[in-house]
């Protein structure tokens, strides 16, 4: 279902929902983040989704970092909680999405990189590489507090 992001603009609709999601910073033995180039918006993106009944939060980001890049993960820790009320996910059907996502940390297990309905790339990339790739200021923000070290305040 395509949708468009709206973050801090005047402009958005107003949020209609509230659902949590996880996104995970997966970093290879090699230093390098798993992205993936996201189907609705052509921008680069971490792994991550809406959490579903009867799952934990971890179990979340691992089924959707499966999912969206056929890479198998252990989640090793958190990089922050992201809950910007001015950061809303506009869906064709109607829906209007506030953000409620916790970001997790992950290193690969396992699988092979494939792409998804979701995604049209799926890549591993330097830290200075991510930096030159299109994306959310959301994401930018995850990546810049995971490569901070420092969980950061809530948001």
């Amino acid at each position: 279902m395509p949708r468009r992001d709206y973050e801090n603009d005047t402009n958005a609709p107003k949020p209609n929902s509230l659902v949590p999601a996880a996104s995970v910073v997966v970093v290879g033995e090699d230093g390098r983040v798993l992205l993936q180039r996201r189907t609705d918006n052509g921008m680069w993106a971490l792994p991550g989704g809406k959490m579903e009944l009867g799952e934990s939060l971890a179990e979340c980001g691992i089924r959707e970092t499966l999912e969206e890049t056929g890479v198998h993960i252990e989640v090793t820790g958190i990089v922050g909680t992201y809950t910007n009320p001015g950061h809303v996910f506009a869906y064709d059907d109607g829906e209007v999405r506030q953000e409620f996502s916790i970001c997790l940390l992950g290193r690969p297990v396992g699988g092979e990189l494939r792409v998804s309905v979701e995604s049209t790339e799926v890549a591993w990339f330097t830290p200075a590489e991510a930096d030159g790739l299109p994306m959310l200021a959301s994401i930018r923000k995850r990546l810049s507090d995971w490569r901070s070290g420092r969980i950061p305040a809530v948001r």
